[in-house]
């Protein structure tokens, strides 16, 4: 029988890096580390920053969403709703999705952001797909988007080396030919808050100058406590996702996982009994964009991309939060 209820498909992709680059070697100047050090324990060699003090991470999203509509030939105006993940919004209110919504030209969409860290384009994925599938939309823009070096101690080498900036989009729309977004899983654990927060410009700390003194208002890491979380939330909820859905490692076409750190990576996918070939891993060049990570990839990954094939998804972040979702890629190659 043809499928009746649709899915809510991936039918084009964007993205945006800014231009300029933080290198290890740059890196060296500033902090106690070395390009050595970082490379191996983070996969890293360079990030992008978001240098234009004019510029925040509505921009990005903007420039990111305007290309993935072109390569769709969807106008703005036809938009339904902006989804925004990120932890480095403009202002702590309005949302980013609604600067968004009104820089991109969007006006019959509305939106709203979620913060969910580094598992916040999947936690807003399956936002997304669920106003498709429950027939709410038919056009629904889900945006990663982070400027963390806006929010990253250069004091702090424990931090100061893993992040860049950076935006990824994509528009989500119904299929009824088996693509798409086919299951997730989803899991959070809030004994983490400590091990990985901007603990100062909330309701708990707000800003004053004691916090400013104490550098509240920069992330925090616990790398340790973190690594340690990450590595078996990411592969279990990986590894979760393929058995509930009887996925091989042959039925996998590939990982698309959080680029948090190389190890991380490579422990989620030994755990799904892939091969390097499978796995989508662009941190030496862009660093930890948070929430913009998986859409970058998927950006990046457009060229080699064909219909049907199967995309696990894969995220850890603080809070903490983590999860997995199985992805049917629904088109050809680039648009």
């Amino acid at each position: 029988m043809p499928q009746t209820t649709p899915t809510a498909a991936i039918t084009a992709v964007g993205k945006y890096l800014p231009p300029d680059r933080l290198t290890n070697a740059d890196l060296e100047k500033l902090v106690d580390t070395n390009d050595e050090w970082i490379r191996t324990r983070t996969g890293i060699e360079e990030r992008r920053i978001l240098k234009d003090p004019t510029k925040a991470t509505s921009d990005m999203a903007v420039e990111a969403a305007r290309e993935c509509l072109a390569k769709a030939g969807v106008a703005p105006t036809e938009v339904d709703c902006i989804l925004v993940a990120t932890v480095t919004p403009d202002m702590v209110f309005p949302a980013t999705a609604c600067l968004v919504q009104t820089k991109l030209g969007a006006t019959n969409a509305w939106g709203y952001d979620i913060s969910a860290a580094c598992s916040g384009f999947l936690y807003a994925l399956t936002t997304g797909a669920k106003m498709i599938e429950a027939g709410m939309h038919q056009k629904v823009l889900v945006i990663g988007a982070d400027a963390m070096t806006r929010i990253i101690d250069y004091t702090d080498r424990t931090t100061c080396v893993i992040f860049g900036d950076g935006a990824g989009a994509v528009l989500l729309e119904p299929r009824t030919d088996g693509t798409g977004v086919l299951d997730t899983v989803q899991y959070a654990d809030g004994t983490g808050v400590h091990s990985l927060s901007q603990p100062g410009g909330g309701s708990l700390h707000p800003a004053t100058h004691e916090t400013v003194d104490a550098r509240m208002h920069y992330a925090q890491q616990d790398g340790r406590a973190v690594f340690k979380r990450a590595v078996t939330g990411m592969a279990d909820a990986a590894a979760e996702i393929m058995e509930r859905n009887d996925l091989s490692p042959e039925d996998v076409r590939y990982l698309v996982p959080h680029q948090a750190n190389l190890r991380i990576i490579d422990a989620t996918a030994r755990r799904m009994g892939l091969t390097d070939d499978k796995v989508m891993i662009n941190i030496a060049r862009y660093g930890n964009t948070t929430a913009g990570t998986l859409p970058l990839c998927l950006a990046d990954w457009e060229n080699q991309l064909r219909a049907g094939d199967n995309l696990v998804l894969a995220a850890f972040g603080g809070g903490f939060t983590w999860g997995a979702t199985w992805l049917k890629w629904s088109y050809d190659g680039a648009r």
